[in-house]
């Protein structure tokens, strides 16, 4: 457990200091107010599918003992963690680059798309985790009810 609040933990600093990072690189740079860059979205992506999922997690783990399937937990762990700092770093990227006028590549979406397919992933073992807990919780809810 101790595990998950300290990921959570560091996805709340870099979503807050991505978010600084966008409002201070675009201003520096002279970058126009109304034009998009994926910089805007970094810290939110940070935020919501690192620091707020993973204490999601957390309430399950403390709900179903999710860690207990081991290698499969680790599993889960480690493909949404990548894909989560995959799909961020990519869109970190190719913001700077808008801002600098520099043109992307489809290797950066490529990329990008990698992050997010590990992210999806790693929600489907995570899916596969918790329906297994939840059976053998399940299991464990009868035979009390029937003893």
């Amino acid at each position: 457990m101790r595990k998950l609040v300290n990921f959570s933990f560091i996805y709340m600093i870099l979503g807050v200091a991505s978010g600084l990072f966008y409002r201070e690189f675009t201003k520096i740079n002279d970058f126009p107010e109304d034009q998009w860059t994926q910089l805007s979205v970094v810290h939110t992506h940070f935020l919501i599918l690192g620091f707020v999922m993973l204490l999601l997690v957390l309430l399950l783990e403390k709900a179903f003992a999710l860690s207990k399937h081991g290698k499969l937990f680790a599993w889960f762990m480690g493909t949404y963690n990548a894909g989560v700092i995959l799909t961020a770093g990519m869109q970190l990227t190719h913001g700077i680059m808008t801002v600098l006028g520099v043109e992307s590549s489809k290797m950066i979406s490529g990329i990008a798309g990698l992050g997010h397919m590990s992210i999806t992933a790693g929600m489907v073992l995570l899916f596969v985790i918790l329906r297994r807990s939840v059976s053998e919780n399940k299991n464990f809810e009868e035979a009390a009810v029937t003893n």
